[in-house]
């Protein structure tokens, strides 16, 4: 019997009992589609958190004030921190080659009032680098004027959402504000960014890193975001901040540097681990899907029993037989698989449309990986009713017992 004419046996078996080969096509369509959605989902989560650390800008190390370690004696079992992290610890790192751009970060909360309206806002302060280092963009004016970072200076870049607030649809610039018990000139308004990594960029202001710490009273600092100069320098601009801190600190190793590469390359092993997961999770549903078409077919061998021994009794083989059966299983998964994926891009298309900011995005090896387990696994469960079909006797068969 040629390929063609098992193809057009096997289409036109699936066509002559339509209730059992749309229940076939329906479970193997859920389940590969299942599958490729939450591989979609999981490489959308994956590349949403990529996304979101690339946007604080690139080659980053954040330094800490305070170690990350456990110490022995009673509870509390923590790291002490000897010294703050200080404005002249910021700016001493600035002597490696290394190291590209520093921006010190002060933060506090203060309320900004400007005529008759005012609201509490958060207070970021830092220095011109950081304009660079975050990869900010202005709406209106400038940001922070290169200087001296020890200089007080009274003015101040306000996010789009204080400005609208504040000023409504009239310009800021120019504008004197009071920011705590100071006055402070706008000078400048961020082009609207959203959220970076639980702070809004757009309701914030910025100011001189020494006004910030006179406004708190305070002289140590927030944290300090340093940009290496490029990826291979990361390693010794982290070095050279833990050697540059420990001289300074008196040989006390007490500040925690984190790397953006070292958190990514976690959240992609993280999140890696979590799409293939759920892929496996999903494919229990292409096991159910198997069971199915198991079932069925062993139906459609006790239905189709006459049918068999007929072709047995004109010189049909058993080899001939399995193969008629086990094709009509394999088109069947088939044509569910694709079903499947058709399904899971209706899905991404629509998660797309109702979520633009979360990139779901299916992987080409979940396409390949979902169909061919699909196909398998009607393969794999196909087999048991194409052996008992290819078992028949003839005389039996044609008996129908």
């Amino acid at each position: 019997m040629r390929t063609f004419d098992v193809v057009r046996f096997s289409f036109r078996s699936a066509t002559g009992f339509r209730t059992r080969t749309l229940l076939i096509l329906l479970a193997m369509a859920i389940g590969v589609g299942a599958v490729i959605m939450l591989t979609a989902l999981g490489e959308g989560a994956r590349l949403y958190v990529t996304r979101e650390f690339t946007s604080l800008g690139t080659h980053l190390l954040i330094v800490l004030p305070g170690r990350s370690e456990t110490t022995g004696g009673p509870p509390p079992l923590l790291g002490e921190t000897p010294r703050d992290l200080t404005l002249d610890d910021a700016l001493s790192l600035k002597h490696s080659s290394a190291i590209r751009r520093v921006a010190p970060i002060a933060i506090g909360s203060a309320p900004v009032s400007w005529q008759q309206r005012s609201r509490e806002v958060t207070i970021m302060g830092s220095t011109a680098e950081l304009f660079d280092i975050r990869q900010l963009s202005m709406a209106q004016g400038r940001f922070l004027p290169a200087g001296k970072p020890t200089l007080q200076t009274a003015v101040c870049v306000l996010g789009y959402k204080v400005k609208n607030e504040l000023f409504g649809n009239a310009s800021p610039l120019g504008k004197w504000l009071r920011i705590g018990g100071r006055r402070f000139r706008v000078i400048g308004v961020l082009t609207p960014k959203g959220q970076s990594l639980g702070t809004d960029m757009g309701d914030i202001a910025i100011i001189p890193v020494a006004s910030a710490q006179a406004l708190f009273n305070t002289s140590s600092l927030f944290r300090v975001i340093i940009q290496a100069s490029g990826r291979d320098s990361v390693a010794r601009a982290k070095k050279a901040v833990l050697d540059t801190i420990r001289d300074r600190h008196e040989g006390e190793d007490d500040v925690t540097v984190i790397t953006q590469d070292a958190l990514l390359s976690t959240f992609d092993r993280i999140f890696t681990a979590l799409t293939l997961t759920v892929a496996g999770i999903a494919a229990i549903s292409l096991a159910v899907a198997g069971i199915l078409i198991m079932n069925v077919m062993m139906i459609s061998v006790s239905q189709r029993t006459t049918e068999i021994g007929l072709m047995k009794a004109i010189g049909a083989s058993g080899g001939q037989v399995l193969r008629l059966f086990l094709s009509e299983s394999a088109v069947l998964s088939a044509i569910g698989a694709l079903l499947g994926v058709m399904l899971a891009l209706i899905g991404t298309w629509t998660s797309l449309r109702l979520y633009p900011d979360f990139p779901v995005t299916i992987p080409w090896w979940s396409l390949i990986a979902a169909i061919g387990v699909g196909m398998l696994t009607g393969l794999i469960f196909g087999v048991l009713p194409a052996r008992r079909a290819a078992g028949l006797e003839p005389v039996e068969a044609l008996s129908r017992r």
